[in-house]
């Protein structure tokens, strides 16, 4: 059987992963490596849930990686996110850290576990100006000469997609691939009833509207981030785009965005459930009680500091 060699947070959002992972990080010799893909982005903060306090523990700021390294006009993808993680782990390991994976887009989470195989994308400036140079049309040829059997019809639909979907063909044709580095995480799952996790989604949404999320919105559209660019970063940012367009009221878009924010915890939820089904023992830490937690990381055979 295999060592454990990290440990791996994950769990429904407005379940306290991040502290819960700091205050384990303090003491196991922990640095947490962050799994989201919203919270790479430096312009984004309430919105996406940055909180820099959790990572404080006993006066102590916990090490943390792989949040603000991007800038919201880069398309940070799981290849970015696979090619830092990569570092960020190796980093952490030869300095005789310990590792934890913390976080909540189970995307990202689920390539780690199952290393998945990703192309190496053609990110020369040459390459990509002569594709935006060209027509739809033009665009559309090249894609169908790579492939006849397109798996997702939102590739054709727009420009941005189409070149980098030719760009994504390209680099397999060359083969150069790149897989996330091999671990075999400790997984705890901080666990609360379903009634609590709605009342932690509520208190923390009017928290966050009340410190000025719908204020950041304002600021990203100032900035020149479309209306566009926020629907396409989600859930808050995707009701915030409907309130300032004065497609929703207040009261809807309060509605209707804690309402989506509960339904993605459902799914998080099914996501841990579906990894267990896939083989990956999650222990499930009750109400997130450290005690516990730690006395589970010690039997897998972490130090303690």
């Amino acid at each position: 059987m295999n060592i454990n060699n990290c440990v791996m947070v994950l769990g429904p959002t407005a379940t306290g992963k991040t502290r819960f992972a700091s205050i384990l990080s303090s003491s196991f010799n922990g640095e947490i490596i962050s799994v989201d893909s919203r919270q790479v982005y430096k312009e984004l903060n309430l919105g996406v849930g940055k909180d820099y306090d959790d990572y404080f523990v006993n006066g102590q700021l916990i090490p943390h990686h792989l949040i603000d390294v991007a800038d919201l006009s880069i398309e940070y993808d799981l290849y970015h996110y696979i090619s830092d993680f990569n570092k960020v782990f190796n980093d952490i390991v030869k300095r005789d850290k310990v590792p934890f994976i913390v976080g909540g887009t189970f995307l990202y989470l689920h390539a780690l576990l199952a290393r998945y195989s990703l192309p190496e994308l053609i990110y020369s400036a040459g390459r990509s100006q002569e594709l935006e140079k060209m027509s739809e049309g033009q665009l559309l040829e090249i894609l169908y000469s790579l492939s006849n059997a397109l798996h997702n019809t939102t590739d054709t639909q727009k420009k941005t997609r189409i070149i980098r979907k030719i760009l994504v063909l390209e680099s397999e044709k060359i083969g150069i691939e790149l897989k996330p580095i091999q671990i075999n995480p400790l997984i705890l799952c901080p666990s609360y009833p379903n009634d609590i996790i709605k009342n932690k989604i509520d208190s923390r949404l009017k928290e966050r509207l009340k410190s000025g999320m719908i204020q950041e919105a304002e600021e990203l559209i100032a900035s020149g981030i479309s209306h566009e660019k926020l629907r396409f970063l989600g859930l808050e940012y995707k009701f915030l785009s409907m309130y300032l367009l004065n497609e929703l009221n207040y009261n809807d878009m309060y509605q209707k965005l804690r309402s989506a924010i509960t339904e993605f915890a459902k799914k998080q939820r099914t996501w841990v459930r579906k990894i267990e089904k896939e083989g990956y023992s999650v222990h499930a830490v009750s109400n997130g009680n450290i005690d516990i937690a730690a006395e589970i990381v010690a039997s897998a055979g972490f130090k303690r500091v």
